[in-house]
């Protein structure tokens, strides 16, 4: 099906350390809060979320400008980015790419039309999630920017990773 996400053939490492870091589904935190926002201010979106998909779902850790607080993994623009680790994926106009023309999360609410997400890569080389940045209009984004995300989502798989040591 045109715009559907599929699972990688193994998901099951992945899914193992995120399991490993126990965050999905904890409550909000401030310092993650702050990413958010400092990401949405840096590109100048109304929507910054940070992001980690599961087998079924992409669940918000954080997020500024949606409500939701998760949406189906099949839907998830995050799905897509963690499929390339090593780059930020960007989609400049969503209704312009097969990929995304007929999701529903371009079709409705939230009408993304731009998508920018750094993927969160842990230490043991699995990306997560992403910290992402969306609009609801079509635009691109310059180099400054892309390297702020990343390094965001650099500082977040810190956090992530920190944050399980202490458990």
């Amino acid at each position: 099906m045109r715009g559907m996400h599929i699972p990688p053939q193994d998901d099951s490492a992945r899914l193992a350390e995120l399991d490993r870091l126990a965050v999905l589904d904890s409550a909000e935190e401030q310092a993650y809060d702050d990413i958010t926002r400092m990401a949405a201010d840096v590109c100048g979106t109304p929507i910054a979320l940070i992001t980690l998909v599961d087998g079924t779902r992409q669940w918000f850790k954080s997020r500024v400008g949606m409500q939701a607080t998760q949406t189906p993994r099949e839907h998830a623009f995050c799905a897509h980015a963690i499929q390339t680790p090593d780059q930020v994926m960007v989609v400049t106009d969503a209704q312009q790419d097969d990929r995304f023309v007929n999701n529903p999360l371009v079709t409705g609410d939230p009408n993304i039309r731009f998508y920018a997400g750094a993927p969160l890569v842990t230490t043991s080389g699995q990306a997560l999630g992403t910290v992402c940045v969306i609009d609801t209009e079509p635009r691109d984004i310059d180099a400054a920017q892309l390297e702020t995300l990343q390094f965001m989502a650099q500082q977040v798989v810190v956090m992530l990773e920190e944050r399980a040591r202490k458990r």
